[in-house]
This record gives C-alpha cells, structure tokens and sequence, in this order.
C-alpha cells in the first residue's frame, strides 16, 4: 500500500463512532491477516467459514497500525493499537463511505456479466498515465470487496474505479450508493449467473441497480450492439440520467467502431469517439477486448480525460493473471504456448476466448488444445450450454478438447470423436492427463469458472517447465473472507 496517512486513530473512530485505545496511524487497510503489511489497519470481519478476530495477534505481530474489532479478542493486550466498533463490517463501509465524501476524485464504476476485471484493469491502466489513479484489486467487487476498496483509497487521487459485481437481484444497488459513480460502464449483458435468475433480461434489471448509486448528471456508458441496451437505457433514464453515451457498431452509438482486424497477439481499431477519429493497437487479442476498449475511452471522455492519449496507452496493456496471461513452456516433448484463462468462465467468455484461439496458429507438428471446466450458476439450462460450446469449438479448429466437471460431460458427447481428449470428474484428475499429453508446438488454452479450479491445469503444465520452474503465487486466498460476484 502507499505510505500516505489514509486513517488516523482520530478520524476512523469519528468515521465509525467507534472508541480507541491510542492514537496510530494506517497506510493502508486489510482483512487477510496473512497479506498485513506493516501500517496497515486490520478489520476483524466475521465472515461464513473464519471469525477475523482470531487473527488479530497475528495481524499486529505483523506490524498492523491497529485493529478495528468488535470485541477484544483472547490474547490481544487491552492497550494495543485498537478501535472498538459495534459491527466491522458495517463500520468498514463506514470508512468506505467516509473516503468517497473527502476525495475529490472522478469515479467510474465498471459492471456487467463478461470483462468487469480486465475493463476495470484497462481503465487503471489508461488513467494511470494521466493522473494519480486507484481501482479495486483483483475482483474485491462484492458487500465486503467494495467498501474494503473504498476505505483504501487516497483522498488525493484524481480518478478512482471501482468494480461492482451481483449475483442476485438487489445486491448493485447498494454497492452504487457506496460508491457513488460519476460514470457506470456496463461491458454487457449475457447468460450468467442463471441459476438465481428466471432470464437474462431479469440479470439486465440487476445489472441496472448501477444507476441507482449516480447523480443526475452523471453518465452511463452503455453496449449499443447488446440485444438489452433498450432495456438499460430505460432504467439509466427512469433514474434521472440525461446523459446516456453508447459504444459498439451501430451507427449512432457515441464511441463507434469503424474496423478493426484481429492478430493473435493483438487488434488494430478505427474508431470515432464523441466525433473524433482514433486510430490505435490494442495489446489484447480479440473481438471482445475490442468492443470493451470503446467502452473504456467512451469512460476516459466522459471523466474528462485525455482520449487520446489513452488510445495509445493500449498499446501496453498487459492481461490480468487467469484471464489471458500467456506464457512460452519448453517442456520434455518440446516447447507449447500455455494461455492461462482460468480464473472464470460463462458461455459468452468461453466462446470469445475460442475465437481468439483460432486466430493462434501451432507450432510445427502442433494443435489447437483447449482444457475447459464447469461453467457454474447456469442452473436448469447448464448442460444444454455446455454442449452448445461444440461449435464454436469447431469453428475455432481446435483439434483436441479435454474437459472436467459434470456440465462438461455433456460437451464432451456433443463432440466428434476425433476432438475428444478426455473428460473427468474434476480438474485434479484432469490435470495429469492433460500435462501427459501436451508436446511441442501445441497452443493450450485452460479456462472455466472459479469453482472448476482449473487453475490445477495451468500448475500441472507450468510445472513441465524444463527451463525455469514455474513459481506459481496464486495460491488461493484465504482471508477471513473473500469472495466475488458477476
């Protein structure tokens, strides 16, 4: 975290009507007492599976600034650097919302069913170059995630972005008012998360619940060529927004896209942005990364900044890690190109990362390979969307798919038999097979939802390195709690 003051013992307990032992001062606020960095403040949150407070020794050994707890836990001294609330959580998102009231910043809140992480990364990415910037990490996007990312952030930055995620109705609204958005970007509206809804026009309601946090005069950023953008631009208005900006292919969208032409390693994109004619490379294949790259320079003017010259920064835009993040493997039957997109998955994502697959060619004596896990929260139609991946797998001329998780198992029928791999039950047993398998020239590609844990593939390959052993830090994360949402 940044050495500047954020909390003072003073201002946080005025922030929380909490009481404190001594005055301390944080740089920097956690709940994962085994990511403290010194100065940070730890908040003992209570969570499903791990009471923080049994954690709080731990986090001041550490070098935690002070707790903020709800009782004194055994073991902790009663004149330690401490600040007593009544509820952490609740006072947490006290700070969160004591931190958006003091900065001056422009915020830009992203959601939407596929791309909330790489469009919130992008942004930060964009703005960085242009002024001091802080965005959520990683996906904190959730009732505990966003006012942990609002608490963290600087008074004195000039553009802040947040990430909001949902998977039931009624979960965005009050994560809007927390954050408070000048501008919402929604990517775009797909089959997701189906297992708590009745449609996808009832997960474009949800999605909506982002106007909700907005003033009259802020802008929403929406997906013209999505089939809901009517239904959105309904709920921005009943909101009281004016200002609704569009980006994709239609003619009378706000950031409209002329052409573009798909690389393996990258895209080259005309477009005209507000009336401005822009050309640049984007440093992130595929069609999607395109269209979202509209949405963010769409973003960029509506805060006010240099579109410009955020146009030239995807030039270097790099992948966030398990969401494209490629890497050269020189393993014992011969070099393969590994593509790590395993962080998560839904039917729109995994047909869009086929997409850019086809555009890779293999290597000599090389295949097209894709690993693929369950796609979770589909509910009754789960299978049925699994087995629709066959053609765009087909269209993508991959020549060898191997699949985990019982949805998958329906893919796996659908599939020529000459396409077939492997299935198995989970991405443990998958994993070897798989690793056995690879061999020089080959291009794999590793994606499926979180819960599928096909991170186990991408170790499995990595740890085929010949030359430089993978040393993998995605251990999964085992704060007091975590967790995101679409």
């Amino acid at each position: 975290m940044s050495e500047t003051i954020l909390w003072t013992a003073e201002d946080a307990a005025a922030a929380t009507n909490g009481q404190v032992t001594r005055p301390w001062a944080a740089t920097g606020v956690s709940i994962d007492s085994r990511k403290v960095a010194p100065g940070d403040l730890f908040v003992a949150i209570k969570g499903p599976n791990f009471d923080g407070h049994d954690f709080v020794a731990k986090a001041l050994e550490s070098g935690a600034a002070a707790a903020m707890v709800s009782s004194v836990p055994a073991g902790v001294p009663g004149d330690a650097p401490l600040l007593a609330v009544e509820d952490t959580l609740a006072a947490m998102a006290d700070l969160g919302n004591v931190a958006r009231l003091r900065t001056q910043a422009k915020v830009v809140g992203v959601t939407g069913s596929v791309g909330k992480t790489g469009t919130k990364e992008t942004l930060r990415h964009v703005l960085s170059a242009q002024g001091r910037t802080f965005a959520t990490e990683g996906s904190l996007n959730n009732h505990w995630g966003v006012p942990l990312s609002l608490a963290r952030m600087p008074a004195d930055n000039q553009f802040g972005v947040f990430e909001l995620g949902m998977n039931h109705a009624g979960e965005l609204g009050p994560l809007s008012r927390q954050v408070r958005p000048d501008v919402a970007l929604i990517t775009t509206v797909e089959a997701a998360h189906l297992e708590f809804f009745d449609s996808v026009e009832a997960i474009a309601d949800a999605k909506a619940e982002i106007f909700e946090g907005m003033d009259p005069n802020g802008v929403a950023v929406l997906n013209r060529d999505n089939p809901h953008y009517g239904r959105l631009l309904a709920a921005a208005r009943t909101q009281g927004l004016s200002r609704i900006w569009s980006f994709g292919s239609h003619e009378d969208a706000e950031a409209r896209l002329v052409e573009y032409s798909l690389h393996a390693t990258c895209s080259a994109v005309t477009a005209v942005i507000k009336g401005e004619r822009i050309q640049y490379c984007l440093a992130l294949p595929g069609k999607h990364w395109v269209m979202n790259s509209l949405g963010v320079l769409l973003a960029v003017r509506a805060l006010g900044a240099d579109v410009a010259a955020a146009a030239r920064a995807l030039s270097t835009i790099q992948p966030v890690k398990g969401r494209g993040t490629r890497k050269r493997i020189q393993g014992p039957r011969g070099a393969f190109t590994l593509i790590d997109e395993s962080y998560n998955a839904s039917p729109a994502a995994m047909t869009a990362t086929l997409e850019v697959l086809g555009k890779i060619d293999p290597g000599a004596g090389g295949k097209r390979v894709a690993v693929l896990g369950d796609m979770r929260e589909l509910g009754d139609r789960a299978d049925a969307l699994h087995a629709a991946l066959a053609e765009p797998l087909k269209a993508a001329h991959v020549d060898a798919v191997y699949v985990c998780g019982p949805h998958m198992r329906a893919l796996f029928d659908r599939l020529p038999a000459a396409m077939r791999g492997a299935w198995k039950e989970s991405s443990a047993d998958l994993a070897p097979i798989v690793a056995d398998a690879v061999k020089g020239g080959d291009v794999v590609l590793v994606k499926g939802s979180a819960g599928s844990r096909t991170g186990l593939v991408v170790e499995a390959l990595a740890a085929l390195d010949t030359q430089q052993q993978d040393k993998n830090d995605g251990t999964p994360q085992q704060a007091a709690v975590n967790g995101q949402r679409g």
